[in-house]
């Protein structure tokens, strides 16, 4: 049992310790990565080189959109298999900004221009945004819907047949440009919106299916990715730890953007440039819809031999829980890289390309998330833990304000141990009296 004393000092200790968190977490982000030169392979690099002279928009930015479009507007035709799981290429990626300034939006411009000329009927119809539940999403690619209903002659009920009620929708394809996708998070904390679930089961494969006695509304094969916009702030604050635990958050690839120059009267690529793009993406685009499986050739079997054992295993923190699905968003990169070079094999370059892509998301995702855990009692008791180098045990239950549960802090303790953050002690203060302190220990494991 604590003594009032000690009750008034770890009441004090807590609100110095936790006015320190705001600036802790602020100095623990790093700086945007660098691009490996090799992310800019074959016809994807030869767009964002030459629209890059004439955007202000990150070539992050231009890359991926570019990616997105490619992998939606081919639709679920070509896959590649993990046992018997097909895996399509539609991603879903999130460019994340320090402000609103970040010219996100300006990275989409020319890309949709060029994939408008390949395909106009799905850029003027299947691309549209605004996630705010998961009902909508399944009616934009929604199935045929038939009913039974009688067939009557003089009143009395002769048969019966099936009539359509609703057509449903034919192309199931659907590109979702969220320019503000921190509302799509605020939306999934309302109880009963299943908006999380639905794009769970988007991205695995398509089939959803609101799981509701009373709504008999599904889409089968839909083929659905996700250009989400959203700044580092938002990010931090509307990813509640749900979303990030549940498995939402590690369908996504994120990636750090900025604005890259000033160009104060942009007039965009010339038209003869474009024209020679439009050409080259058009015979790509041809060549995906025609392909099925995807494999790779014997050499990137060899890198990727390699590579697997890191990319499968499991990262600490809540940035490692956001990249937890690094194999399969590499092969979604590496499949797409080869279509666009018209090939159904994985080459090594394609395999290095998303290789090189992914190391920069990676390390986009520690840059945004720093080195949170995702639970925000440990991750409350780490930063203080940091901030100071070692705490007592008294100071730690003042981080948790009046009421302090025991076990709660008992819990954060040893997940803090787990996680070789941190070491503890018995210090004796004489007389038969000790003070237990936890030290801060991440330079150790380290």
């Amino acid at each position: 049992m604590l003594s009032a004393r000690e009750v008034e000092q770890y009441f004090q200790a807590g609100e110095e310790l936790n006015s320190q968190n705001s600036l802790i977490s602020q100095q623990a982000l790093e700086r945007k990565p660098d691009l490996d030169p090799e992310a800019l392979h074959g016809l994807a690099g030869e767009i964002v080189q030459a629209i890059d002279p004439y955007t202000e928009a990150d070539m992050v930015s231009v890359l991926t959109n570019t990616l997105v479009a490619f992998g939606n507007v081919i639709g679920p035709s070509p896959y590649f298999r993990v046992e018997h799981t097909r895996h399509y290429l539609n991603l879903f990626i999130a460019q994340v900004g320090d402000t609103s300034k970040g010219r996100k939006g300006t990275g989409w411009s020319t890309p949709r221009r060029i994939f408008q000329e390949v395909d106009a009927e799905w850029a003027g119809n299947r691309i549209t945004g605004g996630l705010s539940s998961g009902e909508g999403l399944i009616f934009a690619v929604r199935d045929e819907r038939k009913e039974t209903k009688p067939i009557r002659e003089g009143g009395r009920i002769v048969g019966y047949e099936d009539v359509i009620v609703d057509q449903g929708i034919l192309d199931r394809r659907l590109l979702l440009v969220e320019e503000e996708l921190s509302q799509a998070l605020k939306v999934m904390t309302r109880d009963g919106n299943i908006l999380s679930a639905i794009l769970r089961q988007a991205w695995d494969g398509g089939n959803l299916n609101p799981l509701t006695k009373n709504n008999p509304i599904k889409a089968t094969g839909a083929h659905v990715s996700i250009i989400g916009h959203i700044t580092r702030s938002e990010l931090r604050r509307h990813l509640t730890a749900t979303e990030q635990s549940n498995g939402f958050a590690n369908r996504f690839c994120w990636f750090l953007v900025e604005r890259s120059k000033c160009i104060p009267e942009p007039v965009g690529v010339p038209e003869d440039d474009l024209s020679l793009l439009i050409e080259k993406l058009q015979d790509a685009v041809d060549f995906a819809r025609r392909t099925g499986e995807i494999r790779r050739d014997p050499d990137a079997r060899d890198i990727w031999a390699g590579v697997y054992p890191e990319l499968s295993e499991g990262k600490p923190g809540l940035a490692g829980a956001v990249v937890s699905r690094a194999e399969a968003q590499v092969m979604r990169f590496a499949s797409l890289y080869t279509l666009m070079d018209k090939s159904e094999l994985i080459r090594a370059d394609h395999l290095r390309a998303a290789l090189a892509l992914w190391d920069y998301s990676e390390k986009s995702a520690l840059a945004i998330f720093g080195e949170a855990m995702g639970d925000p009692s440990v991750d409350k008791v780490r930063e203080a833990l940091k901030a100071k180098g070692e705490l007592t045990l008294t100071e730690v239950y003042g981080l948790f304000g009046r009421h302090a549960d025991k076990a709660e802090v008992e819990r954060v303790v040893q997940e803090l141990l787990r996680q070789h953050l941190a070491t503890i002690e018995e210090v004796s203060n004489g007389g038969g009296r000790s003070t237990t302190i936890l030290r801060w220990a991440a330079k150790k494991a380290n």
